[in-house]
């Protein structure tokens, strides 16, 4: 191919670099907030703007090179996998919708929870199957079409209901030990899991705690009363087979595939038409066009910024001027923090910035425990509240929202954050610091 490059060989860059992160976030999140409305400018207009920006300021390289390194980066095989994980996603929700398993859950969910637990407990059970599965993806796919019935039947606000899910399934993807960030973070430590996960727990459980009293508060204020109907047991296993065989410990694609078998065969049983099945897959398929239209450009132009040098700038300039041990560990938490917006990826972020992390740590004597718990706990943070990280992503694309407005409502996100930060400035838990 006449424009293949070496993209392996990247150049040395400057602020300018950084700037299609800018013009995004200026054209996305400035904007939407500066007119107070967060459908005002349609991301995937953000990002395609932005994306041609980023490909204009590519030097050195001809037109049909620039636009191959753009694709490069959209045709990731970490993107990639996420569009198949998207487009199963649309299959399941809408073909659990179409034959009532969505109903059927959340009227079963209104039985067992008394109306003032019930946010409470959708956050327990997102940090709990997290955790279990050390997915937020996964767990996001799970419970965002129950939350957003829930939202119908109790007048709650809906962004607000997919921030409890999206918050709590960032609880188990920082702590379970089978979660990408948590393997990636002790792998470029050096650290063992079991001791990793000991000074993570100290950090996060708190922030959990509270984000839960608020939620058991906020639950005893709920005006409306749900339209609870009878149960119907048989449409619910679909979402037990999906809960299930990811608590088990089974990767989301096949989940997803056996949930989209379940709905078919049990919707068959129970009245749903073989071809309304087939029209509901592809209805879900098509309502995540423009999610993989924004994932694709999030990932093309995320590369170019990574091509001309703005991640390897960016971690040149922050640990320039580092002194003490307080530093060390703040410069770790803002070198994560920064790749992860500038790749939208938590994983990546972490094997990005791990041997920069470990470098640190031995030049001032860190604790590599702590600081493996410091790359995982700000790479969720930052995931956990970027407009375009899959997560954020999938469950706005699931409930039908703009990404924007779940921000407000991510209590744990930035709970956790806020207690990272003080555990490093108080130097917390002291074993370890």
């Amino acid at each position: 191919m006449s424009a293949e490059i070496n993209t392996s060989s990247l150049k040395k860059g400057g602020w300018w670099s950084l700037s299609p992160l800018v013009v995004f976030l200026c054209l996305y999140l400035i904007t939407s907030l500066l007119v107070n409305d967060f459908y005002k400018v349609p991301i995937t207009v953000a990002f395609l703007l932005s994306s041609c920006y980023a490909i204009a300021i590519t030097r050195g390289l001809k037109l049909e090179q620039r636009i191959y390194q753009f694709s490069v980066g959209a045709g990731n095989k970490n993107i990639l996998l996420m569009i198949w994980i998207f487009v199963l996603a649309g299959a399941f929700a809408q073909s659990a919708k179409q034959m009532g398993a969505i109903d059927a859950t959340v009227n079963l969910t209104l039985h067992i929870l008394p109306d003032n637990l019930l946010l409470a407990g959708i956050f327990i059970a997102a940090c709990f199957i997290s955790l279990s599965i050390g997915t937020s993806v996964g767990t996001i796919v799970a419970l965002t079409p129950v939350a957003v019935g829930l939202a119908e039947k109790t007048g709650i606000d809906l962004p607000y209901m997919v921030g409890v899910v999206v918050g709590g399934s960032f609880f188990g993807d920082n702590l379970s030990f089978i979660s990408d960030t948590t393997i990636a973070s002790t792998k470029t430590q050096d650290c063992v899991m079991r001791d990793k996960f000991k000074v993570n727990f100290m950090i996060v459980v708190p922030a959990a705690l509270i984000v839960l009293g608020i939620y058991i508060f906020q639950g005893f204020s709920l005006s409306a009363t749900p339209q609870i109907q009878e149960v119907e047991w048989l449409k619910v296993i679909p979402y037990l087979i999906v809960l299930g065989t990811a608590i088990a410990g089974m990767n989301v694609m096949p989940v997803l595939l056996l949930g989209i078998f379940s709905t078919g065969i049990i919707g068959l049983f129970t009245g749903t038409g073989f071809f309304d099945w087939f029209g509901a897959m592809g209805t879900g398929i098509t309502g995540m066009g423009e999610l993989i239209i924004i994932t694709l450009l999030a990932g093309g132009m995320l590369e170019t910024i990574r091509y001309n040098g703005g991640i390897d700038f960016i971690i040149s300039r922050l640990t320039r001027h580092v002194t003490g041990k307080r530093g060390a560990e703040l410069s770790i938490a803002a070198l994560v923090s920064v790749a992860n917006l500038c790749t939208a990826n938590n994983t990546i972020a972490i094997i990005t910035t791990g041997p920069i992390a470990k470098d640190i740590a031995k030049r001032f004597h860190l604790d590599r425990r702590k600081t493996a718990s410091i790359l995982d706990t700000f790479s969720c943070l930052i995931q956990g509240i970027i407009p375009y990280g899959a997560q954020m992503l999938i469950a706005a694309g699931l409930a039908d929202i703009s990404p924007l407005s779940i921000i407000g409502s991510l209590y744990y996100p930035f709970c956790m954050g806020a207690c990272a930060i003080l555990a490093i400035l108080i130097r917390y838990p002291r074993k370890y610091s």
